[in-house]
């Protein structure tokens, strides 16, 4: 097997030392953003779209709110000439959304996307050529001189063609292809040479776009280049600086949100960052970054999962399930810790303060997500986690003790069934612990007050009725006194709790009880319509578990003796 070789590769040169500002920025604002799915994604597609699937993208773009759309490459794909005469002969491109196409410095191709264009209100011309030392040594065998001739005579080319169509509001774009492997001192000469032909004013800006086309350093090189490009670059009132990054090294996101703090106004991705080699810029991740920091991205993303579909099925591109912001697991919790603090926060966040909810660094409803997916049970999962769908899903507000209790039963659960447990499997398991309606069950009761509370209890046990009758300061109380004068056993409340699992008149009640009954501690659990019942009931599930415990004792005990 080859040896892995590190020292075949060299780092990146450094950015020469320069007035650095954007480690000290912040961002205040939204960048123009510009939607490259129709081209760039199209193109590192196995099977590109169809027409007909970038009809329905081009509308799931304009819904998102994206007003910059490159819409494809029309002189070298028919599907793409044909598309781009559908959105002009049908009237699709909304008053407000500036359509692009992307062209090489070729007059013939040039021409041909001027003719896609015919009738179009307004259009931005994208030219490009490749500039980095290995292009030019390696591909194009051209000098610096060369590659900038290319350039310049795709400038000439475009502003003569566009002159033919005088009344189409044309804007011209300039990308020095691969400009993150190119020397700045290069990138700013060709960029100067391509302004000289086009002339632009603060009035009428061209859109110098500096690609990250192959992601060859970390985000903060690529951020020094920005900067350092912006400081330098002539008639910068006149320009609109762009970025378009890929996602190489993982950080497309990152340089993109650097470079906006490098002075770049305009930034190119994708919808879920889909695109040549490990992808483009995420856009709504960016977009979701941006306004997590209390910043206005300008896009609806309010439907992410409809996002999701149109881009799944035109691409064919599943999404992971931890995509950030919008994957189908990024708010889920199955850490104990984890859940336990986002129930603890959740019950304290008001809906008028800023958020403030461990784990959870939005709130999901912002994006049309609810609670139902924050936390999910498995064997890795705590107390916290199970408490919360409980009370989420049925309204039972488990107290810390019946918490402990429950919690190793879960976690028992979930290792055999190697997953994850629903709330409804959970709250099959706390009943079928903790609750025993038998052989001891309550028939019927009667209360009288007096100094104190008098119980008439009618209970059955192994079939046949039994009636007993108690005094105390309550029912319960009242009910332990009857029950220890028939029985002999001795029992005492440790703890108690009880409520309401619904807001109407209607909902039932559910009592837990904790007891020491001859010395044994038992917890135990029970629902009824009627308060008084539920508690009673609770009492006496308690003293069915603890004979049934004594019971499988004595038994153990008697096979032992056998033995």
């Amino acid at each position: 097997m080859t040896a892995f070789n590190h020292r075949k590769y060299s780092p990146a040169p450094r950015v020469a030392a320069f007035n650095r500002q954007w480690p000290d920025r912040d961002l205040e604002s939204a960048p123009i953003w510009v939607s490259e799915d129709l081209r760039d994604g199209n193109q590192a597609l196995l099977e590109p779209m169809s027409v007909k699937q970038k009809k329905r993208f081009w509308k799931q773009i304009i819904r998102v709110g994206i007003k910059e759309v490159m819409v494809g490459f029309p002189s070298a794909s028919q599907p793409d000439y044909d598309f781009v005469r559908w959105l002009i002969e049908e009237d699709q491109i909304p008053e407000d959304v500036t359509i692009a196409v992307l062209v090489q410095c070729r007059e013939h191709l040039i021409e041909k996307s001027f003719e896609a264009l015919v009738g179009v209100k307004r259009a931005i011309i994208h030219l490009y050529n490749s500039t980095s030392t290995t292009q030019r040594e390696r591909v194009f065998e051209m000098d610096r001189d060369g590659i900038v001739n290319i350039a310049v005579s795709g400038a000439q080319w475009v502003k003569e063609h566009a002159d033919r169509y005088p009344q189409v509001d044309w804007r011209f774009q300039y990308s020095p292809e691969s400009f993150s492997s190119t020397e700045l001192d290069f990138s700013l000469a060709i960029c100067e040479a391509v302004m000289d032909v086009w002339q632009p004013t603060p009035d009428n800006k061209c859109i110098l776009n500096l690609p990250n086309t192959v992601e060859v350093a970390g985000p903060h090189h690529h951020a020094d280049q920005i900067e350092y490009f912006c400081q330098n670059i002539s008639r910068r009132d006149s320009v609109i600086i762009s970025v378009h990054t890929h996602n190489d090294r993982g950080g497309a996101v990152a340089a993109a949100e650097l470079a906006l703090l490098a002075g770049a106004e305009r930034v190119e991705g994708t919808l879920l960052g889909n695109g040549e080699r490990t992808g483009n810029m995420d856009i709504v991740t960016l977009a979701m970054n941006l306004y997590s920091q209390g910043i206005d991205p300008g896009l609806d993303l309010s439907r992410p999962d409809e996002i999701i579909q149109v881009v799944t099925e035109c691409t064919g591109i599943a999404m992971h399930p931890r995509h950030p912001w919008v994957g189908e697991m990024v708010y889920t919790a199955f850490s104990g810790s984890h859940q336990d603090a986002i129930r603890k926060s959740l019950k304290k966040q008001g809906d008028d303060e800023p958020w403030q909810v461990a784990y959870l660094p939005i709130d999901p409803r912002d994006i049309g997500r609810d609670y139902q997916a924050v936390i999910r049970v498995n064997s890795q999962s705590g107390k916290g986690g199970m408490a919360f769908l409980l009370e989420r899903d049925y309204g039972i507000s488990l107290p810390r003790w019946m918490m402990l209790a429950l919690a190793p039963h879960v976690q028992k659960e979930s290792e055999r069934l190697s997953g994850e447990l629903s709330s409804e499997s959970i709250r099959r398991l706390l009943f079928t612990t903790f609750m025993r309606e038998g052989p001891l069950s309550l028939v019927d009761y009667r209360l009288s007050r007096a100094s104190d509370e008098g119980l008439f209890i009618t209970l059955e046990q192994d079939g046949e009725h039994l009636t007993l009758e108690g005094s105390g300061n309550g029912a319960m109380s009242a009910f332990m006194n009857a029950w220890q004068r028939h029985s002999g056993q001795q029992i005492g409340i440790l703890d108690y709790n009880e409520h309401s699992l619904g807001e109407d008149s209607e909902a039932n009640a559910i009592a837990f009880v904790q007891l020491n009954v001859d010395g044994q501690r038992i917890c135990a659990v029970a629902e009824d319509s009627d308060t008084v019942s539920a508690s009673l009931k609770a009492i006496i599930s308690g003293i069915n578990l603890c004979n049934e415990m004594t019971g499988a004792r004595d038994s153990l005990t008697a096979m032992a003796d056998s033995v």
